[in-house]
């Protein structure tokens, strides 16, 4: 298992903070941590996703992720 955290621009309210969890629950392998306006914190099977799709993830719903 791996950590990864990621500081996420765009997001404002609780709204985008249960958006961005349920893209990251989606992603198999993966388990949230954290999501709180602008930052999340997931643990990943590395042989089931990687970092680039959790940010993937995030990133198609209009947010900005990058590794923090």
């Amino acid at each position: 298992m791996e950590a990864l955290s990621l500081s996420i621009q765009g997001m404002s309210c609780g709204g985008c903070v249960g958006k961005v969890t349920t893209a990251l629950k989606s992603v198999p392998g993966t388990t949230v941590e954290t999501v709180a306006v602008g930052s999340a914190r997931v643990v990943f099977d590395p042989k089931k996703t990687t970092d680039t799709a959790l940010i993937a993830a995030v990133n198609n719903l209009g947010f900005k992720a990058v590794k923090a």
